[in-house]
């Protein structure tokens, strides 16, 4: 018998098609060989989870996911159908979790059998439970690190804010100290000249104190003699002021040196400085006179009595200052 084209062309269209169903279903995950069950799952979130993800149990498959349908009268939860071998127990109480497939990525489901209770039998329906899988954890775990970090960023920028105004506080004070500096080193210059004639006369006393000294010696040495003159003229506690007078001189000059003090007034104020001037000039007159002319002053008996003085007559001390002001 020949058989046509036209059946040939039927036939082989017929079992390519056929063909194409079983295989679509296969790959589905509907499992053609061996006979399953079929339950249900219902979730919130699938997570990614799709048709023909495996269904696990200690790490074996013993199952695929058949459909994911949306039940829109329940909130739009998610309705999870899936095959089980026929041979595994399904128990009351199993719990099907939704995990992470590890580094592959992608979802399973985890089944944990309950050991006891009835046995579950086609289209019955597990409790379902979500793994927080590894994200989950990261994120959980770096949540408060994530806070901490921001909480040192705000402390890190008050710091450096702190910086910024103890910086300005710092240039403030160094400006004012060059200030302060620029008007001393002002005052000095301009007060230079008053010093150094202080400085001078100062000096020129000193040494005029000296003469006299040399002078005094050899008539201190027959004071003894001279008790009741020396004694009405009090010649050592003039010495003593004199002596006195030095030391505070002294101690003035210190003074105008450190800045501190009446040295101060006597930088600024020019009236103290010219009266103070005009003491030491007429000081000066007077140990010159006294020099020149001791009789005016000293009284000196050689045997003890009076003798009549045949010199020239004392000429009244000069008491006129002459002086020329800066």
């Amino acid at each position: 018998m020949k058989i046509s084209k036209e059946v040939k062309v039927a036939a082989l269209v017929i079992v390519t098609l056929t063909m194409l169903y079983f295989g679509f279903n296969f790959l589905k995950g509907t499992d053609l060989f061996s006979r399953t069950h079929k339950y249900f799952i219902v979730y919130d979130d699938v997570d990614g989870l799709t048709a023909s993800n495996p269904v696990m149990l200690n790490g074996l498959s013993v199952g695929r996911v058949q459909t994911i349908k949306i039940l829109q009268d329940q909130g739009n939860r998610l309705l999870v159908t899936v095959d089980i071998q026929k041979e595994i127990q399904i128990r009351e109480g199993t719990v099907a979790t939704l995990a992470d497939g590890g580094l592959l990525g992608g979802k399973v489901i985890q089944l944990k059998i309950a050991n006891s209770g009835r046995e579950l039998g086609d289209e019955d329906t597990l409790v379902a439970q979500k793994d927080p899988g590894i994200s989950a954890l990261l994120q959980e775990k770096a949540l408060p690190v994530v806070m901490h970090a921001d909480s040192l960023v705000r402390n890190l920028t008050l710091i450096t804010a702190g910086f910024k105004e103890t910086g300005a506080i710092l240039n403030q004070v160094l400006r004012n100290y060059d200030q302060t500096g620029l008007v001393l080193r002002t005052t000095l210059e301009t007060n230079q000249a008053n010093l150094a004639a202080l400085t001078g006369n100062l000096s020129k006393l000193t040494a005029s104190l000296i003469e006299t000294e040399k002078e005094l010696k050899p008539i201190l040495a027959k004071a003894g003699t001279f008790t009741d003159s020396l004694t009405a003229l009090r010649l050592g506690e003039t010495v003593a002021t004199a002596n006195r007078t030095i030391g505070e001189l002294q101690q003035m000059l210190a003074a105008v040196k450190a800045g501190q003090g009446t040295a101060g007034k006597l930088v600024s104020d020019d009236k103290l400085y010219n009266n103070l001037n005009y003491s030491l000039i007429s000081l000066n007159q007077l140990l010159a006179n006294f020099r020149e002319q001791p009789r005016r002053y000293i009284n000196v008996s050689v045997f003890g009595g009076k003798k009549k003085d045949t010199g020239p007559s004392e000429s009244p001390i000069d008491t006129t200052l002459q002086f020329k002001e800066n």
